[in-house]
């Protein structure tokens, strides 16, 4: 990666340092725990939701844990359903679903389920908040998928849920755990002040989610359509968003505004999470929001934090830390610096040393024994797709906004407008519950 396409100019005014806050245990109030501590021998009880490629990975993990087992899975396509019960049959060489897995049509079946300890959700996006609320209301601990949530409105709704109802809550933006830990050390790099005041941050992801203009197509039987689309508008089907039988990569369904918010969120849900980490930012977020001078430009907008960091929607594929005393670039496949010692050097004992975890699952079932926070809690996940849908809303409308990042609500000029836009209608039956 070169970094000359970044103007090298004095900075006339510094952002307020990053500082290298300590890190306390993040562990839920005894008066919040719905559930008690597991104790090391027990298994963890599990469903799962929704079971395309990105589930069928988290299965197999799980299938691998002695620690846990795989009682139910749950999708609206009977292929998927049969193959995800096949497969945890065969692992457990069970011959029937009373000794085996039992597989579900509807995932409220599911969450009814009082032996069922927790789920893993790896639906559409536009399903996982109504997921996630009623899975908390059925007194489950939850591992969503990201994106976490397909609106603002959803964000702060799942937080809510998780909070009341005393749930361990992990969101799936895998990078703060794994990757052999260069996007931890990155954000350790960065609070640790080694690029000095930090100044932009260039977040390179894909673009914004358009309204599907699919044709109709035939479709094949054993997929409940209806149920496919859930809350979003009914529309005809096709097998770009719901490909039949049992698939082996992610559905496109993710390009279109009435299920997804793109690669914005897709990617975004990643990104956005280490910049989050990285500006010391996972209980707050941008209050302001600006859209490129360009209408028709698809990257450009930015995100203006309290002490004056922009955050900024394109880049090299990855994330870009610009301060003013160096840069820090990290993907999934690099972490590298100008000057270089800036990440040759190992950090002091003195610096910044972020919170670390074997991996995700690792530190989502630890979490469930013990009834701390995970390292990407409800709040965490709220807040960084919150980023994502804040730069969606940029493209979308071309009206600066300022946020609230405390009252999750706009505020100022365009306020009015601008709060309309928090949720998406939804159809008649697919309200978002009640926390």
């Amino acid at each position: 990666m070169q970094f000359n396409h970044f103007p090298r100019r004095s900075f006339l005014a510094a952002a307020a340092l990053i500082a290298a806050v300590p890190i306390v245990p993040m562990v839920i109030p005894s008066a919040a725990r719905a559930a008690r501590r597991m104790s090391a021998s027990e298994k963890l009880t599990l469903g799962f939701i929704g079971m395309g490629i990105q589930n069928m990975f988290h299965l197999d993990s799980f299938l691998k844990r002695d620690d846990c087992r795989v009682l139910a899975v749950c999708d609206v396509d009977t292929t998927r359903r049969d193959d995800a019960k096949r497969h945890a049959d065969e692992k457990y060489k069970a011959t029937d679903a009373s000794s085996g897995c039992t597989a579900y049509a509807d995932y409220r079946e599911l969450l009814a389920r009082k032996d069922i300890d927790a789920v893993v959700i790896a639906s559409p996006d536009h399903w996982h908040a109504i997921m996630v609320i009623e899975a908390c209301k059925a007194g489950k601990d939850v591992f969503c998928e990201k994106p976490m949530t397909l609106t603002l409105a959803e964000a702060k709704a799942c937080i809510d849920a998780v909070r009341k109802h005393g749930r361990v809550f992990q969101t799936g933006s895998q990078q703060r755990t794994e990757h052999d830990g260069r996007f931890r050390k990155a954000c350790e790099f960065v609070r640790s002040g080694r690029i000095g005041d930090v100044m932009t941050v260039h977040v390179g992801i894909g673009t914004s989610s358009k309204f599907c203009d699919l044709p109709e197509e035939t479709m094949e039987p054993g997929l409940n359509w209806e149920k496919w689309l859930g809350p979003a508008p009914m529309r005809a089907y096709n097998s770009v968003l719901s490909p039949r039988g049992v698939i082996r990569h992610y559905p496109n369904w993710r390009l279109y505004r009435e299920y997804s918010g793109g690669m914005m969120t897709d990617w975004g849900a990643h990104h956005f999470d280490i910049t989050q980490w990285a500006l010391g930012m996972d209980e707050s977020g941008p209050v302001r929001v600006i859209p490129p001078a360009n209408p028709k430009a698809e990257f450009g907008a930015k995100l203006i934090y309290p002490n004056g960091v922009e955050v900024i929607h394109g880049g090299a594929s990855g994330i870009t830390f610009v301060g003013t005393k160096g840069m820090i670039f990290v993907s999934r496949d690099v972490l590298k610096s100008e000057p270089e010692k800036i990440t040759k050097d190992a950090l002091a004992e003195a610096e910044v040393h972020l919170p670390q975890a074997k991996s995700h699952i690792d530190n989502w079932v630890s979490c469930i024994r013990s009834r701390e926070r995970p390292i990407c809690d409800a709040e965490v996940g709220a807040r960084s797709i919150a980023c994502a849908h804040l730069a969606n809303l940029a493209y979308w409308n071309q009206k600066p906004l300022r946020w609230d990042p405390k009252a999750w609500q706009f505020i100022g000029e365009n306020a009015a407008e601008a709060n309309t836009w928090l949720d998406n209608p939804r159809r008649a039956g697919y309200e978002l519950p009640t926390v």
